[in-house]
């Protein structure tokens, strides 16, 4: 417990630059070290594995792998390429992860978006540069994208993910997930479309042909009947069943893919066993092994034809790949690294093109099963790969009768958990109308124009958005609402008050006003150069509306946008600006233009009050705030100083020897009794608390050690009706700056400024 008698007085010494380099360079090799180390996480866990983690995390990678092997499938035909490369990025990714990883339960490799603007880039490279080939095309993506997110990684730039949010990105999911689902219509009937224009073309193409449908239709739909019959079945069966019968639906609801393309495949077997020519389309010949093993061809010659496509390629492969592995740690109650995911990425993408993969990264759907499965460490991405690899070598053979329909299928499927349904919708439109705005803007212009530019509009809408939250954040205007006193042995019994906004209808019926001449200011965000304008600006408005005027020459000119006599009448009655409460709790940083433009707004202020204004600042957190306001002038309540008064302490900081209570109170008591002697009966008595102006006398030493001044009477009606100055110690009890204009919330400026208060005290006849 603080004692009155033994106050803390807070006082921050600015950190100067010599101490912060040997500051760094003590730390600089420890700091050296853990960077290293940060690109290995493998080395982290590694030496503390368990060994019955072992079995649990086969279990996790083997199930996952042969989810992977279908979907690494189908995402290649989405691709324009064929079935192999999508099992090459399926390899390296879930390979690499292990040791680059922080997330137990990411799934590397190709996902739905990214397949669908690989195929767009060598659908464009293809028409540009008929010589280059589509596996050249994505090899060169994924080294290039790999070298981008690799530099982004290196050099911490991780935290610009946050700068997209999730709206925007369920926005372009959205609608590249009904874009893709459209592309598939053609491969799932047997029609022939164009899937390269804009998805509402497709839908037109696809009823216009409507009539060509051919026999693919009956493994398509069949499959896609199939897939959604038995995740229901699944589902609803493991409600309410035993632990092992949960298991068992567990795991025959997320093979349900591997099983419909397996039994999809028996039937065309059995149908094209004894045929030259399938009546069907199928994938026809897979290569075995790694097939495209060896050095990438980089072609710059297509760098301008890609230009357009890379950029959200990499957005959308660090988002979700970042956003999933976030997901799922806080799911499971770990942390990750952002900036190691993003260096994981790059990586694995560079050495994915020397084996023919295109670009992947985490997937949603495939890290869900892996953590549902139980998985314990990262280790399950090897088991994965060996699925993988073994099913290059071993099961090629038996890919060559997978019906695309089926595969069409499997993507239709998989993509339909991309898409924010009703709900979400409803959600967002009650937390944020622009918000709902970004994420139907990613979703309509994805569908009417292509998936680039809804993921550009998207982005642009949710950083402009950001921006104009930042330049201009709310200026509040505060007013005391009062509450229940507080009477304790240490915080002296007296009326107390909470500051709220002075609009609020909760309040409008207990809010008291403030004393004269006093506004209270709340800010509610970082001062910086967008808002700094703003800011100052709002805070003269709200100066000028509650206030008037001062200084008499002031008064005597007649501006040229002066108000109207009747309104001029009104502002009359208003009084003299004479403080400003400033409640930074929500003040992070500043800037230097903030600090200008505090200064100029200072100025403006003193001019049109025609006197020095006292700036407070309350529940100042940032250190670094506090100083810089500091260096700018600010936290010392009287600026000026009269001619016959010692220069060397008049606005200086409160000094600890100034606390005394003895000396404050017989400086106080012998400057009342020599200058009211000076003082007129009708003068206003700034004179008389001279000492209390420059804040070197804490203001809670006036009663108990000044006993024969009767200050009731000298005040303003105010302070008496709302009884403030009954005894005015009451934040003794709190921690206090050794500058006088910082103080530990609004309610102690408050007191401060009732008790130090000159413009408004006037001294009746006869008093002195």
């Amino acid at each position: 417990m603080i004692e009155s008698n033994n106050p803390i007085v807070l006082d921050y010494e600015p950190v100067t630059t010599r101490e912060r380099i040997a500051a760094l360079k003590r730390r600089l090799p420890s700091y050296i070290r853990t960077y290293l180390l940060s690109f290995f996480p493998i080395f982290q866990w590694i030496t503390r594995y368990r060994t019955s983690w072992l079995l649990q995390d086969m279990i996790a990678g083997v199930t996952v792998g042969m989810v992977l092997v279908p979907q690494g499938i189908a995402y290649a035909k989405i691709a324009n390429l064929d079935p192999q490369y999508g099992l090459y990025t399926s390899f390296v990714g879930a390979c690499l992860y292990c040791f680059l990883g922080t997330s137990k339960d990411i799934s590397m490799g190709p996902i739905t978006v990214v397949s669908l603007l690989v195929g767009r880039s060598i659908t464009t490279v293809s028409q540009a540069h008929p010589d280059i080939t589509g596996p050249e095309v994505a090899v060169y993506l994924s080294m290039l994208t790999g070298m981008i997110a690799l530099a982004i990684g290196m050099i911490r730039l991780g935290i610009l993910v946050d700068f997209i949010p999730a709206p925007a990105i369920a926005g372009y999911m959205t609608g590249s997930a009904i874009t893709i689902s459209l592309g598939q219509w053609g491969k799932l009937t047997g029609i022939k479309l164009n899937t390269h224009q804009s998805p509402y073309l497709v839908v037109g193409d696809f009823f216009a042909n409507l009539g060509h449908v051919h026999i693919d239709i009956a493994f398509g739909l069949v499959g896609l009947i199939s897939l959604y019959l038995i995740k229901f079945i699944s589902t609803r069966l493991a409600k309410g069943a035993p632990k092992l019968q949960q298991r068992i639906l567990f795991y025959f609801g997320i093979m349900r893919s591997g099983s419909v393309v397996i039994v999809a495949t028996l039937i065309s077997f059995v149908i094209n066993m004894n045929r030259s020519k399938s009546d069907f389309s199928i994938i026809e010949k897979v290569p075995a092994g790694l097939d495209a093993l060896g050095v990438p061809r980089m072609n710059l010659d297509i760098l301008g034809d890609i230009g357009g496509t890379l950029p959200s390629i990499i957005i959308i492969m660090i988002l979700e790949h970042v956003s999933v592995a976030k997901s799922f740690g806080r799911i499971a109650d770990y942390t990750i690294d952002a900036d190691q995911e993003i260096i994981t990425i790059g990586i694995t993408n560079m050495v994915g093109a020397f084996f023919g993969a295109y670009p992947g990264t985490g997937a949603f759907s495939r890290t869900a099963i892996m953590a549902r499965s139980g998985v314990k460490s990262p280790m399950a991405g090897v088991f994965s790969a060996a699925v993988v690899i073994l099913a290059l070598y071993v099961l090629t053979p038996a890919f060559y009768y997978i019906p695309e329909a089926t595969l069409a299928a499997v993507v239709i499927h998989a993509v339909s958990d991309l898409v924010s349904g009703p709900k979400y919708v409803k959600e967002l439109w009650k937390a944020s109308k622009l918000e709902t705005l970004v994420f139907a803007s990613a979703v309509l212009i994805t569908f009417f124009v292509d998936v680039e530019t809804g993921i550009y509009v998207a982005v642009a809408l949710s950083l402009f958005i950001m921006l104009l939250r930042i330049a201009r954040p709310p200026v509040t205007l505060l007013a005391p609402a009062p509450i229940q006193p507080n009477k304790s042995a240490s915080c002296i019994d007296m009326d107390h008050y909470v500051y709220v906004d002075e609009r609020d209808v909760h309040f409008q019926q207990r809010l008291v006003p403030l004393p004269p001449g006093v506004i209270v200011v709340r800010i509610d965000n970082a001062i910086i150069y967008p808002n700094a304008a703003h800011i100052s600006e709002s805070i003269i408005q709200a100066a000028k509306s509650r206030t008037r005027r001062g200084g008499e020459s002031q008064q005597k000119q007649m501006l040229w946008n002066q108000p109207l006599e009747k309104s001029n009448h009104l502002r009359d009655s208003l009084p003299v600006l004479s403080a400003l409460v400033l409640d930074m709790s929500a003040v992070t940083r500043m800037d230097s233009t903030a600090l200008q433009a505090l200064v100029s707004c200072r100025d403006t202020l003193d001019r049109y009050a025609g006197q020095p204004v006292a700036w407070h600042f309350s529940s100042v957190k940032s250190v670094q705030v506090r100083n810089d306001l500091i260096q700018f002038g600010f936290g010392l309540v009287n600026r000026l100083c009269e001619e016959d008064d010692d220069s060397t302490t008049c606005g200086s900081p409160t000094s600890t020897a100034s606390c005394d209570s003895d000396a404050t109170a017989t400086a106080i008591q012998q400057d009342l009794q020599t200058k009211s002697n000076r003082v007129d009966s009708t003068k206003v008595a700034s004179t008389t608390l001279y000492h209390l102006e420059r804040g070197e006398y804490p203001y809670y030493v006036f009663e108990e050690q000044a006993p024969t001044m009767d200050l009731t009477d000298i005040l303003h009606p105010y302070y008496s009706e709302h009884n403030i100055y009954q005894r005015p110690d009451y934040h003794d009890c709190l921690p206090r700056d050794r500058y006088s204009g910082f103080h530990w919330d609004v309610e102690s400026a408050m007191r401060y400024i009732m008790c130090h208060q000159t413009a408004t005290i006037a001294i009746p006849a006869g008093q002195v």
